[in-house]
């Protein structure tokens, strides 16, 4: 595990939470990592009913750690293979737990299309999705051209895939991805709030319920190893690793 993410069972409720504060919860390899470890160890855990993800008052994730990718980019050895990032999103895919996010502040990249493979969706006002792949010379990852298109139609999805536009929470919630837009600081108490809810509901059938209601998980898995691959390749790309040095020197003045 890593001091960045810190995982507690609150009742039938496994809190996952994201704390880097002074990176913005940009995620490393080793908070994937955790968060994988942490979805996959409640799935046989009959105590644990739900699950909470959330990054704390003020900012969900801003994504990638850009640090990181730029050094993968720049790898002169073999072109890297299936990352944490990728064990995460199969975590999220198998997972068979009803799962809330909790979104307080921005939610970049896999900030955004995590989310798509939740159950419900709490933000707060001042939250933010972007999904800037385009931006950074890449492609969409998380199963992400899959799930986005299908939750909230194709014309919203390119605006946010590759037009890179940023939409607020009020527009999250009548693109239909957001459930309740909530005051600021208050996601996480209220995603409790609904975790007792479901918590309360007899669990075989919300069990099978839920796997009625989303897409067969190797569909997922599918889409996901397809575009990790474009992913990867996209990452050794002249316009990619121009954009991350070009964010690094940003970040570093």
């Amino acid at each position: 595990m890593t001091a960045h993410v810190i995982v507690t069972d609150e009742g039938a409720a496994r809190l996952i939470k994201m704390r880097r504060p002074e990176k913005k919860n940009a995620i490393t390899q080793d908070m994937y990592r955790a968060m994988s470890a942490a979805i996959d160890t409640a799935q046989n855990n009959p105590k644990i009913r739900c699950l909470i993800v959330t990054g704390g008052s003020g900012v969900f994730t801003a994504g990638n750690d850009i640090e990181d990718l730029l050094s993968e980019g720049t790898s002169t050895g073999e072109a890297p293979g299936a990352s944490d990032l990728v064990k995460f999103l199969y975590s999220l895919a198998h997972n068979a737990k009803p799962i809330i996010a909790a979104v307080d502040g921005v939610a970049m990249g896999i900030g955004t299309t995590l989310l798509f493979h939740c159950d419900y969706v709490l933000a707060s006002k001042t939250a933010q999705f972007s999904t800037p792949f385009t931006t950074f010379g890449l492609v969409p990852e998380g199963a992400s051209s899959l799930l986005m298109p299908r939750s909230m139609g194709h014309q919203r999805a390119f605006a946010m895939l590759v037009m890179g536009r940023t939409m607020t929470a009020d527009d999250a919630r009548v693109a239909g991805f957001v459930n309740s837009v909530v005051a600021p600081g208050h996601a996480e108490v209220e995603a409790h709030k609904v975790a007792r809810e479901i918590c309360a509901l007899p669990a075989e059938a919300v069990a099978i319920s839920r796997r009625l209601i989303r897409l067969p998980p190797e569909d997922v898995t599918r889409r996901i190893d397809q575009e990790n691959h474009l992913f990867m390749e996209r990452m050794r790309s002249a316009e990619a690793i121009a954009a991350f040095r070009r964010f690094v020197a940003r970040t570093k003045d």
